[in-house]
């Protein structure tokens, strides 16, 4: 018997897990928990070495392993209620997903996000209170966006909603584990993954568009199509990188963060993958989707490249122009 490796595959019982379990998992949707998991890290790491805190933290390894994790349960919380409250567009779009296949019930998905979501607060102010006030934000953007309100279905105000937690609350919360998170470098940081969250969540609603449509919710896609939508979203993609030299210049940034600039490249790939709008065969989305959570994963694994190598001063030579 094949193993049930992406969620596009049929569910089957296997001698370890029944299909339900299975089910479970993919309401959390592994995939898009990578990014937010290893982000957080690194992003908690960076602050750790900017703000010289190994004396007083020994044990920082234990303490970004749990807050790092504490952001997944929040993240899978989010994906649980939202396959909860998606059903009549997941059953156009996407039957694969579990409470369309009849593998889990609305009312367990929502049962699920909501333990989660409890979860992840609770086990968020041990960790310190900044902290859990940053959790509590993204709590509460993630469930509005879902269930009433449900900022999902307006126009333009649907990305900046997902925009806000994913992009410039969730490095300021990686940020407070062990800094001021209203120090310059996060909320530049975060303001950058921001503004570029706002243009790239379009390539989300792409293999939604008429779903979407049918079930009330207006996105770039529907409303102008995909070619309007995608020249719409590429300022929001490039944007927010080009600035970073200008920081630079009135040394508002750390010069040595320079080479960020490089992710102008693939802000236009993931517009000249949105024009394409070849959706993946194993994962949820088109390419441009994937190539979206890949890039968030390594801006914050260069930000935090070169935070340790530029307060080790190995960067010097990158000098203020």
């Amino acid at each position: 018997m094949s193993v049930k490796l992406t969620m596009k595959q049929p569910y089957q019982k296997t001698r370890l897990f029944p299909a339900k379990f299975r089910g479970y998992i993919d309401l959390l949707r592994p995939f898009t928990l990578i990014a937010p998991f290893f982000v957080s890290m690194f992003i908690m790491f960076a602050s750790l070495v900017y703000n010289n805190l190994f004396d007083k933290y020994p044990d920082w390894w234990i303490t970004i392993g749990q807050a790092s994790l504490t952001l997944v349960f929040l993240n899978g919380a989010s994906n649980a209620l939202n396959q909860a409250t998606d059903v009549d567009a997941d059953k156009i779009s996407k039957p694969y997903r579990p409470i369309p296949r009849g593998v889990v019930e609305r009312e367990e998905a929502q049962s699920i996000a909501y333990l989660f979501y409890l979860f992840a607060l609770l086990r968020a102010v041990t960790i310190n209170t900044w902290f859990g006030i940053f959790v509590f934000l993204i709590m509460l953007f993630t469930v509005t966006y879902s269930l009433p309100p449900r900022m999902k279905r307006l126009l333009f105000l649907n990305q900046t909603w997902i925009a806000i937690p994913r992009g410039l609350f969730a490095v300021l919360a990686s940020w407070s584990v062990f800094g001021d998170p209203f120090q310059v470098q996060p909320l530049l940081i975060g303001t950058i993954a921001m503004v570029f969250f706002m243009g790239a969540m379009t390539t989300k609603d792409i293999v939604d568009s008429e779903a979407d449509k049918k079930t009330g919710t207006r996105t770039l896609i529907n409303t102008f199509g995909i070619r309007k939508a995608a020249f719409i979203s590429l300022p929001f993609l490039i944007f927010p990188f080009a600035t970073v030299p200008f920081f630079i210049h009135y040394r508002i940034m750390s010069s040595y963060l320079i080479p960020l600039t490089i992710f102008v490249i693939p802000g236009f790939l993931i517009f000249y993958f949105m024009l394409k709008q070849q959706e993946s065969k194993t994962l949820e989305n088109v390419q441009a989707w994937t190539l979206m959570y890949v890039t968030y994963l390594f801006y914050a694994i260069g930000f935090t490249s070169l935070i340790i190598f530029g307060e080790l001063g190995y960067l010097s030579f990158l000098q203020p122009f």
